[in-house]
């Protein structure tokens, strides 16, 4: 699978774990150039606390177009170490 965002690819891998319909991607496969860390925060009660990304093509930024859980809970252990997308990130 890929994850695009204004015809760049961000991230690319085979190894993909869905949770919630959400396509959650190694954060090795992740083009980090794209990435910048955002202070934005959200919690999910089985999740945990979600981090963010702001995603970066050509200049155009996509604030907390990215998500991740640093510290899942339990139940969300399987998507610890890896990023989902939204905000018209294609994942395909």
């Amino acid at each position: 699978m890929q994850a695009s965002w204004n015809g760049t690819v961000i991230a690319s891998s085979d190894d993909i774990v869905t949770v919630d319909g959400n396509a959650y991607f190694p954060v090795s496969s992740l083009v980090m150039d794209h990435f910048n860390p955002s202070d934005h925060r959200t919690t999910c009660g089985w999740k945990g606390v979600a981090h963010y990304y702001d995603v970066v093509v050509d200049g155009q930024v996509n604030n907390n177009a990215a998500w991740f859980y640093p510290e899942p809970k339990e139940a969300a252990e399987s998507i610890k170490g890896r990023v989902a997308f939204w905000r018209g990130v294609s994942v395909a």
